[in-house]
């Protein structure tokens, strides 16, 4: 068996766009030079590395458990990846290998001679009162590598999902069919004249207000607009790299963009063209929230967060607090207070009022890698519910806030792996989590309950509802996307 050394930098590259490292995994493609590579990354399968590592680790425990005779030896304990590498521990554990000991004499087995211990049940045992049944549940087939995001249409029961194979897709799961249409919208660069895939990842995809045009962010640096119909609208390149976050305003007539270039730009959805560029940040600008029609938040691995507004060069107000980079920053439903989450473990509310935040609340023991406000309180559709807001972490838990007492109303304890995304239902009762666990659960905002758990088949990056609430959407590790209906449940 023989590899190159790029064949092992795409590896490693690509595990860590997997575990969610986009901006380690964009900085190490760079210093490897992973673009100027023939590797076609749609043809490599999801979780390659792990895969590979795990048959390295079964071969070395084989050479272990097995003699020179051929005779197989009882294993003492699992290798760890660490111990399989150091041949110390390899050759400590050959002399620990010893056959069985065969005995003559029956045993006593409670009466029955020679019957087989009971194993023990390994499967993770759901109550069935909340579990979402497969007739409950669509999958849908076709990327070819991981899923990183997902959104449904404001409207229709369209479903967007934008992944590692250099495709969008939307799907219409309108007529709730098993196999249902997909369109695949492809992104292609000019190459010589002619236009090829760009073998780069969908990382953001947003629906405008009227859902008839649906916007992608790619790791190609450019920004595209497409119809519903999966033709291509207009081509946004003003970028000098990896895309990571893009956002439509209310309005629907402009487009805000957060890119590894340390620049937020403004585009003009109808010409395509950049209307402001922003040059604030010192290093890459990880998220975007519109404010108002013309005012957004921006945050960055500067741990910086800036408040800009069309037409002003230079911004209308800046935060500092954060002691580590800034993951996702949200404005709640009327635009009053902002909250951003870091890798420093914190959570932390804005005010345009004052120059220090208004919480700090610190509960979470890893990172925090997103959060979302609910669709509640004054102002909003269910002005009679509480607003709250929504924090996900890698430390397998979400934490819901009462933000105007600064208090941790809730912690949801049931995943055992980071949690990627949260989700409130349109009328905020509800909240869905999605983690690397490889489960979504869908929570009581009220109690805390769990309420319906489903366990796909690779690890959550994204969950979503639609606009009537009874159908949440999720894309995951393995290239699949799926469709969860509650209705009648």
């Amino acid at each position: 068996m023989s590899f190159s050394s790029d064949e092992v930098n795409f590896l490693v590259y690509r595990y860590l766009q997997e575990s969610g490292f986009q901006h380690s995994a964009y900085t190490f493609g760079i210093e490897s030079h992973i673009s100027q590579s023939n590797i076609n990354g749609a043809l490599v399968p999801p979780a390659a590395l792990l895969s590979i590592l795990q048959k390295g680790l079964q071969y070395t425990e084989a050479e272990i458990s097995i003699g020179e005779d051929g005779t197989e030896h009882r294993l003492v304990e699992s290798l760890s990846l660490i111990d399989a590498v150091m041949p110390d521990v390899v050759s400590s554990r050959q002399g620990q290998s010893k056959p069985p000991v065969v005995k003559n004499e029956l045993t006593e087995t409670n009466g029955e001679e020679g019957a087989a211990p009971v194993p023990q049940d390994t499967a993770m045992e759901v109550d069935g009162s909340i579990e979402i049944p497969p007739s409950k549940t669509t999958v849908l087939r076709g990327h070819e590598s991981e899923v990183f995001i997902c959104a449904w249409n404001p409207t229709t029961d369209l479903l967007a999902s934008g992944s590692g194979d250099s495709t969008a897709r939307i799907w219409d799961m309108s007529d709730n069919s098993s196999s249902p249409n997909q369109l695949v919208l492809r992104h292609c660069i000019q190459r010589g004249g002619t236009e090829v895939p760009s073998n780069k990842d969908v990382t953001s995809l947003d629906w405008n207000c009227d859902g008839t045009l649906l916007a992608t962010g790619s790791y190609d640096g450019y920004a595209r607009i497409w119809m519903t119909d999966g033709s291509l609208a207009s081509t946004l390149g003003q970028h000098k790299g990896p895309i990571f976050a893009l956002k439509w305003n209310k309005k629907g007539n402009y487009i805000l963009s957060a890119g590894v270039d340390k620049t937020t730009i403004i585009w003009d959805a109808a010409s395509g063209q950049c209307t402001q560029q922003f040059s604030f940040h010192s290093a890459p600008a990880l998220d975007v929230d519109w404010q108002t029609n013309q005012s957004f938040a921006s945050c960055s691995t500067d741990q910086c967060i800036h408040v800009c507004k069309l037409g002003v060069d230079k911004p209308i107000k800046s935060f500092q607090g954060h002691t580590n980079e800034v993951n996702a920053i949200k404005w709640d439903p009327l635009g009053n207070l902002l909250a951003s989450c870091s890798d420093d473990m914190t959570l932390k509310i804005w005010s345009m009022k004052q120059d220090t935040c208004v919480h700090d609340l610190q509960a979470h023991s890893k990172e925090i890698y997103t959060i979302k406000w609910s669709p509640t309180g004054p102002g909003t559709a269910n002005p009679n519910m509480s607003l709250i807001l929504a924090s996900a972490s890698f430390d397998s838990t979400v934490r819901l806030w009462d933000v105007e007492r600064g208090q941790c109303i809730h912690t949801l304890t049931k995943h055992t792996e980071p949690v990627y995304s949260v989700a409130f239902s349109p009328d905020g009762r509800f909240l869905a989590s999605g983690s690397f666990d490889k489960c979504v659960h869908i929570w009581s905002t009220q109690s805390g309950q769990l309420v319906h758990s489903y366990k796909g088949t690779g690890g959550i990056f994204e969950v979503c509802w639609n606009s009537r609430g009874d159908k949440v959407g999720a894309s995951a590790s393995d290239g699949s996307v799926f469709v969860l209906d509650l209705r009648k449940m």
